[in-house]
């Protein structure tokens, strides 16, 4: 098993900085992958499911931030799982597929048998392990993380119908105007090295389609979306997946578990829940307890880092994440909260779904607050860097850029 032709890589899609606009304003401080969901950098998460693979030999992770913006952390995370880790920054954008392609010596440098790509922005269980086995019993190219949806939320991914027998991917449709299926995309994936050769083949296609001095009326329909896009830009779901659905190449895996996309602080609160919970199963010792004796209340899951200072009459939970330096007052309350770096949290203050940004502070007898609909676009309140809300001010429903002072209560409010 631990021969070279059974090594596994791993390839995390991490974005860049014009990617995550809609995660501002906490990704004007820090890269969206490095925002702390239950207490961990988003992309430790993967990360660290990606050590559950057998035989896993090198962590790559692909994007277009500055490498110095991640050397801390992946030094940190490479020495504790021990796997190296190295970032491969993107010069220009070459698409989900042909980013691979760009780095595939690389990649191919220990001779892996399999290349796991995920995308970072996931929240999952992530089963890679389980993924790998029927990826390896099927003897296709590639196998797809899929998940049951509702058919009202399915049209909002890439919709996939597959064979109820054998799991053989037959058709894939990107975000379709019309219901095709309740399975979706979950933006994991495991490949063969006979990947590169299939990006290979939509490049050369693509530079032959320019080539062609005359084009029929039914070929211009065809190629009149790909006909702009570079030749090395290859897109995994329509360059690939659609094209190679239905022919014995693709398969899915469907998982019974959460998943769920982080594209929006709201939805980060959710998943730090999500992985909280989790915690309970991975790693019970990163989660808080406390009776209100010595410690505060803590109810549900709840992580607080171990520099932070909470008071004992402090009731904290469910759904709470408290990072490094904060300091939590008396007789606060905070339930379904991501509480940052530096926050202070005075006497009695509330806080009620909603991420308090980093060296915040919260006036005692105030409430931050929303209505906790993670699909809203203000149903959770989020405070950026440097923000002071005043003693007994009340902010519910409402985003405030960094650096502000708030001494008037604001509801439902964009605060620039």
């Amino acid at each position: 098993m631990g021969s070279a032709e059974e090594k596994v890589v791993a390839v995390l899609m991490v974005g860049g900085p014009t990617k995550g606009t809609r995660f501002r304003p906490l990704s004007l401080n820090i890269p969206k992958p490095l925002f702390p969901l239950a207490g961990q950098p988003m992309v430790h998460h993967p990360i660290s499911a990606c050590k559950r693979i057998p035989n896993l030999a090198r962590i790559f992770l692909v994007g277009f931030y500055e490498e110095r913006e991640f050397a801390l952390y992946l030094s940190s995370i490479s020495n504790e799982l021990k796997v190296p880790i190295r970032y491969l920054k993107e010069q220009k954008p070459h698409g989900s597929a042909g980013g691979l392609f760009h780095f595939r010596d690389l990649i191919m440098e220990d001779s892996p048998s399999h290349i796991f790509l995920l995308n970072c922005d996931v929240c999952s269980s992530f089963p890679l392990p389980q993924m790998l086995d029927a990826h390896k019993s099927y003897g296709g190219m590639g196998t797809v993380l899929v998940i049951r949806v509702s058919a009202e939320a399915a049209n909002q991914f890439g919709e996939l119908v597959a064979d109820p027998t054998t799991n053989e991917l037959l058709h894939y449709a990107e975000k379709p105007e019309t219901f095709v299926s309740d399975l979706i995309n979950c933006g994991v994936y495991i490949f063969t090295p006979d990947i590169f050769s299939a990006i290979q083949s939509v490049s050369t296609q693509r530079k032959e389609r320019v080539n062609l001095s005359r084009l029929s009326s039914f070929e211009a329909l065809q190629s009149a979306a790909t006909r702009s896009l570079p030749k090395d830009y290859v897109r995994l779901d329509q360059d690939i997946l659609s094209p190679f659905a239905g022919k014995k190449q693709l398969y899915t895996y469907e998982t019974m578990d959460y998943w769920e996309q982080i594209k929006t602080p709201a939805m980060s609160l959710k998943c730090s829940g999500l992985y909280l919970a989790q915690f309970r199963v991975t790693s019970s010792d990163l989660l808080a307890s406390g009776d209100g004796t010595k410690n505060a209340i803590i109810i549900g899951d709840v992580y607080i880092h171990p520099s932070a200072k909470v008071h004992p009459t402090a009731k904290i939970g469910p759904n709470v994440s408290i990072s490094a330096n904060a300091r939590i007052g008396a007789g606060s309350r905070l339930i379904s909260c991501i509480i940052l770096d530096d926050v202070e949290i005075k006497d009695n203050a509330v806080v009620i779904h909603a991420i308090v940004g980093w060296k915040s502070s919260i006036g005692r007898w105030s409430r931050v607050q929303a209505d906790g609909d993670y699909n809203a676009k203000r149903g959770v309140t989020i405070l950026g860097e440097a923000v002071v809300v005043e003693d007994e001010v009340v902010v519910t429903n409402s985003i405030v850029l960094p650096n502000k002072t708030l001494n008037v209560s604001v509801q439902e409010e964009i605060i620039l």
